[in-house]
């Protein structure tokens, strides 16, 4: 990778960058607790992801490394398609896994913070290209962002591997969030950092 260059994601970029983030999902804990079988794995993420931070490349708030690597941020005040997050979890997610998927939900709305911030609902970096910095880049570019007009970022981590990372970019775990059979989440708060 000759650049970490963080550009803009645009409606065109959707769809290569939604391939990107389902690559990089598709080890992930909860995406694979929640669609185990690959095939529905495979035709299902890239909806989820349009429905849970697709919101993104409309606001101006998606951002990628080529398009390999990307992150879906929604600014304050913006929310998911709730309509089709319900539908098609009810659609996708197995019987036996319902209940225990409203449980986290209700445990997501309770440490989601309540004053304005912004949400990174989906990051991530193709498997191929993943520990070459691609995710830091992502992040900072945001950060320095929210860092700018004094604005706090929230996240929930799905992947034990990735808590590091974002510690490292100043996040703080606030509890988890599990469920059942599910893995366990990390809901995550990073306050605005002075900048010097």
């Amino acid at each position: 990778m000759k650049s970490l260059h963080v550009e803009t994601a645009t409606a065109a970029d959707a769809a290569a960058v939604i391939d990107a983030v389902t690559l990089a999902f598709s080890g992930d804990p909860m995406a694979r607790w929640s669609w185990a079988d690959p095939t529905l794995y495979l035709a299902t993420f890239p909806r989820f992801a349009r429905a849970f931070g697709g919101v993104a490349f409309e606001r101006g708030t998606a951002h990628r490394v080529g398009y390999i690597g990307a992150a879906l941020w929604r600014a304050p005040g913006v929310y998911p398609d709730g309509e089709k997050m319900g539908v098609l979890m009810a659609e996708t997610i197995p019987p036996a896994l319902q209940k225990d998927g409203e449980k986290l939900m209700e445990q997501m709305n309770r440490f989601h913070p309540q004053e304005p911030h912004w949400y990174l609902p989906l990051i991530g970096i193709d498997p191929a290209h993943q520990g070459k910095g691609l995710g830091g880049a992502l992040l900072r570019h945001q950060l320095a962002i929210c860092d700018r007009d004094g604005a706090p970022a929230y996240l929930e981590s799905s992947n034990p591997r990735n808590i590091g990372l974002y510690e490292r970019h100043g996040f703080e775990a606030l509890g988890y969030i599990q469920a059942g059979s599910s893995p366990t989440m990390v809901p995550m708060l990073r306050k605005p950092q002075r900048r010097t």
